[in-house]
């Protein structure tokens, strides 16, 4: 299996787009960027386990403006927004936020966005790698709904870690304390008006600040990195490992629009009943019956040294035939061995089964296992922030 070179670089063009914090990375050391939604993601400023042990211990900054956002707005915005997923959001208030599945109509996964109910009549989905912007604006226009489908001047950044809401607090007062998890408030960062929600790509403490206005990236940046200075606060990538560990999902290596909920480890629990008609729901609701042939589940390797990386999906075999693929697989530098998912017929897909894999560096064993590796109730995201003395 061939391996990128370590020399190969990525090209800077006028076609990507670039965040608001995009000079702020460069200032800061990042040494390697990826594309993600037509954007340049900051992918490593230092060694990962490094950047782990900053997330897992301390406070870190990502630059996460490829987190593009769309709004759903106007009289009908709630209808239009509920359509499109399998969750029940006429449940979900002002302020409230959820991990969204958006549905085709075959019931597979378009995009799995947060999403955050951030006014009346005004939703805000923050993407992942696809275009689903454009998937809602074609909905809208069969719907004959009056809604609005549009890109804001919205740009998010995470802190995350232990520390991210002492770092915020200096900034934006002790309201920062009262942010429940997976909800969201309108807050001040010096004269820069700001959404803070209590959400996240590493389920550890943490929250999303989402700049309302694209000329001040910098600036931001710069005051969030100020306020955290005292705890160490570094700018790191998104962290594979321990997403993988907290069993969150990639869309479009882990699973695609050929994946439905009921495919995938852990979002069965998505979908949930509801009188109203959405995009799929007869689809989902036909797999809920007749059951799925596959699963994404985890992988648990027996390989002691650290994967350096995987760059394409490995090919699964069981008792000498092929079965799937493992999607990631990444050194968990937490749970010391090596972690990632695997796609196995459904009757394989209970822990414990073996699994041989052809890696890029060679064949490997692993075991399948139950996801998320840790937290599964997510208890540490979501415990109180507030110091004893707060």
């Amino acid at each position: 299996m061939p391996t990128v070179p370590a020399t190969t670089k990525l090209y800077f063009g006028p076609w990507y787009r670039r965040s608001p914090y995009f000079e702020a990375t460069i200032a800061a050391g990042c040494k390697a960027y990826d594309i993600y939604n037509k954007m340049y993601l900051p992918a490593e400023y230092d060694d990962p386990e490094v950047e782990y042990w900053a997330l897992n211990d301390g406070v870190t900054l990502w630059d996460v403006g490829v987190e593009r956002t769309v709004q759903v707005s106007g009289p009908d915005a709630d209808r239009l927004i509920d359509m499109l997923t399998c969750r029940d959001l006429t449940r979900c208030a002002v302020k409230q936020g959820k991990y969204m599945l958006v549905m085709s109509p075959e019931g597979g996964i378009v995009n799995d966005p947060v999403l955050l109910h951030v006014d009346e009549n005004v939703w805000w989905m923050q993407l992942a790698d696809s275009d689903a912007g454009l998937y809602a604006m074609g909905v809208l226009s069969g719907s004959g709904l009056d809604a609005e489908v549009s890109y804001p001047d919205v740009h998010p950044v995470q802190v995350q870690g232990p520390h991210a809401a002492a770092t915020l607090q200096k900034l934006a007062g002790d309201a920062i304390y009262d942010i429940r998890y997976y909800w969201c408030e309108r807050l001040v960062i010096g004269d820069i008006p700001v959404v803070i929600s209590r959400t996240g790509w590493s389920a550890v403490p943490g929250f999303e600040v989402n700049l309302l206005d694209g000329a001040r990236g910098t600036e931001l940046w710069d005051a969030i990195m100020g306020a955290g200075e005292e705890f160490g606060i570094r700018p790191i990538a998104p962290s594979e490992a321990r997403r993988v560990e907290a069993g969150i999902f990639n869309l479009g290596s882990d699973m695609t629009l050929a994946d439905t909920p009921y495919h995938v480890m852990g979002l069965e629990r998505l979908v949930e009943d509801q009188p109203q008609d959405y995009i799929g729901k007869a689809a989902l609701e036909r797999v809920r019956r007749e059951g799925v042939d596959r699963k994404l589940v985890g992988i648990e390797f027996d390989r002691d040294e650290p994967f350096p990386g995987i760059t394409a999906a490995w090919p699964a075999s069981h008792s000498g035939v092929a079965v799937g693929r493992v999607t990631d697989a990444v050194w968990s530098p937490g749970l010391s061995k090596n972690i990632g998912y695997v796609w196995v017929p459904i009757d394989l897909a209970g822990p414990g089964t073996p699994i041989d894999v052809e890696s890029e560096h060679g064949w490997v064993t692993g075991r399948t296992a139950a996801i998320p590796f840790v937290d599964p109730r997510k208890e540490r995201p979501a415990a109180s922030l507030r110091p004893a003395s707060a």
